[in-house]
């Protein structure tokens, strides 16, 4: 399917944050995976090693990623490279919701810190 309908986007919430599917196995796509990611106000993911390269587009609002121990402040317009191996944590301490626009290849896992395994379905079904 070479065209993917806002309406027919898959929708997923972990960890506080709604994950909107729009490129991935299901849809065609045979080597990435693209998802809109929106962060409610207040709220902070666990912190998770990812396998594969994300890239991470900040489309409105503001967030707080701490990749690898470092903490960047993004704003809309803001992207972030998340390399093989590293580890991430994305917070929203503000009062906006803020989207992000991600990209990464199908077979993406995450690791928490508890050793549990994330095999996220908007990157990988």
């Amino acid at each position: 399917m070479p065209v993917v309908r806002a309406s027919e986007a898959l929708v997923h919430d972990l960890h506080g944050t709604r994950f909107v599917s729009y490129a991935a196995p299901r849809t065609g796509s045979k080597e990435l995976a693209a998802w809109r990611g929106e962060v409610p106000a207040g709220t902070r993911a666990p912190a998770h090693t990812v396998t594969r390269e994300e890239i991470l587009h900040l489309l409105t609002g503001s967030l707080r990623l701490t990749l690898d121990g470092e903490t960047h402040t993004l704003t809309a317009g803001d992207t972030a490279i998340v390399n093989a191996g590293s580890t991430l944590s994305v917070e929203n301490p503000t009062a906006e919701r803020a989207t992000m626009w991600v990209t990464t290849s199908v077979g993406l896992q995450a690791e928490l810190a508890d050793g549990t395994r994330i095999t996220p379905p908007w990157a990988n079904a």
